[in-house]
């Protein structure tokens, strides 16, 4: 096995309880389109579920704060305390950040960008897969990893990221941003 600088699986989870949860709660796809219409997105073709999320301001030229966080429906409605709680553990993390399930179907793309903001610079971002096929292709500068379902991966958000999905289904990821101590 060769180390890669940009990925690192970390630990892997039973992803059942909250696939199954997903499938109860089909209403909390797309509840918050921010991230998947804003016009200069990478993330058009995803559907997201906004579990913790920064507060977005009624007033659209103003700033948001991207280090804090505030929890969405998904925080009390899914089992997700438990397993977001445990990577922040396991890393050693001292601040919770953005907590975002994210769907991309199969033939969709996220494309080449570099995330910016404390994102990329306050928090470290990992990826836990509940569902993600061969074909389901992760890249960080100028490496691919294959996550498979169960997986935690940290991964550099902040070096070129790109996802393909050649899959015949869904990939599904949480998203989770952690200030490591």
């Amino acid at each position: 096995t060769v180390a890669m600088r940009h990925f690192a699986k970390i630990a892997e989870i039973d992803p059942r309880p909250l696939l199954a949860a997903l499938a109860v709660h089909p209403e909390l796809w797309n509840a918050n389109t921010l991230r998947t219409t804003h016009p200069s997105s990478p993330h058009t073709e995803t559907d997201d579920i906004w579990v913790m999320f920064n507060s977005i301001p009624d007033d659209p030229a103003a700033v948001v704060d991207d280090v804090e966080v505030i929890p969405y429906r998904a925080w009390d409605v899914l089992p997700i305390r438990e397993p977001v709680l445990d990577i922040m553990r396991l890393v050693g993390g001292v601040r919770l950040g953005r907590v975002i399930i994210s769907r991309l179907p199969p033939g969709a793309t996220i494309p080449e960008h570099i995330d910016q903001g404390a994102p990329a610079t306050y928090y470290k971002r990992f990826h836990i897969a509940l569902q993600s096929l061969p074909g389901a292709l992760n890249h960080s500068g100028d490496e691919t990893a294959v996550y498979r379902p169960r997986e935690v991966w940290w991964f550099d958000n902040a070096a070129p990221h790109s996802i393909v999905n050649n899959s015949a289904d869904d990939r599904i990821v949480i998203v989770v941003d952690i200030r490591p101590c």
